[in-house]
């Protein structure tokens, strides 16, 4: 399918009307059906190319199955809260390359926890109209209270008194993560998620593959 429309606008007013469009488009409601296959993608830079990587895992074992990657010329520029612009087109391409359709896919962004209300989770997920998480190690708006030092903790984040997303301990005594909702899951669902998905680490297996597969390869065409 052709997304360029949705993820290649003509001017930073055009990005606007597409956020605030695709904005309207986020369902929050649980998952249907306990995941079989969750996923997460991750992007990097190398001179005027986006390098994304996907990689799917099964959910109850937590066993990799799959990954891809896709490299493309980067068409937008770096704006804060418009990060879906620039690596958007080369996560759907990789997202696209894999072979077994995943339940959820996990980003290192936001999702609704946003200026706008539609990070880069939302985004892509409603442009793939599939559920979506985000996942991020940083705070980009909200506030938040009397979040314990243990594991599986978490307070809720809000935004002009409205809850955005959670603030999630995923190791004793280690800085927490910040959860939002994508698209067409609900924030306990996505919490849940999260939590069996860091084993371990402090970010979820997936997204911390994803993340080393990226600078592998970043680091392998670097050398060409």
């Amino acid at each position: 399918m052709d997304y360029s429309m949705l993820l290649n606008p003509k001017s930073l007013d055009d990005a606007k009307i597409i956020q605030k469009h695709l904005q309207k488009k986020i369902r929050v409601e649980p998952l249907l059906k306990k995941p079989r296959i969750i996923s997460a993608v991750d992007a990097a830079f190398y001179k005027s190319f986006t390098i994304a990587t996907a990689c799917s895992y099964e959910y109850d074992s937590l066993v990799l199955i799959e990954e891809a990657f896709s490299i493309k010329e980067t068409s937008f520029p770096y704006i804060p809260g418009f990060l879906a612009f620039r690596e958007g087109p080369a996560m759907i391409e990789a997202i696209e390359k894999l072979q077994a359709v995943p339940d959820v896919i996990i980003f290192d962004g936001h999702g609704i926890a946003h200026p706008f209300g539609i990070g880069i989770a939302s985004h892509i997920g409603v442009i793939l109209d599939m559920p979506t998480i985000g996942c991020a190690k940083s705070r980009l708006i909200g506030e938040f209270e009397g979040l314990d030092t243990h594991k599986g903790s978490y307070s809720y984040l809000t935004y002009k008194k409205n809850i955005i997303g959670a603030v999630l301990r995923t190791k004793d005594n280690v800085s927490p993560i910040y959860v939002s909702v994508g698209h067409k899951i609900d924030l306990k669902t996505s919490l849940n998620l999260i939590l069996h998905a860091t084993g371990k680490y402090r970010i979820p297996i997936p997204v911390r593959h994803a993340d080393l597969l990226t600078k592998r390869i970043k680091r392998d065409i670097s050398k060409k």
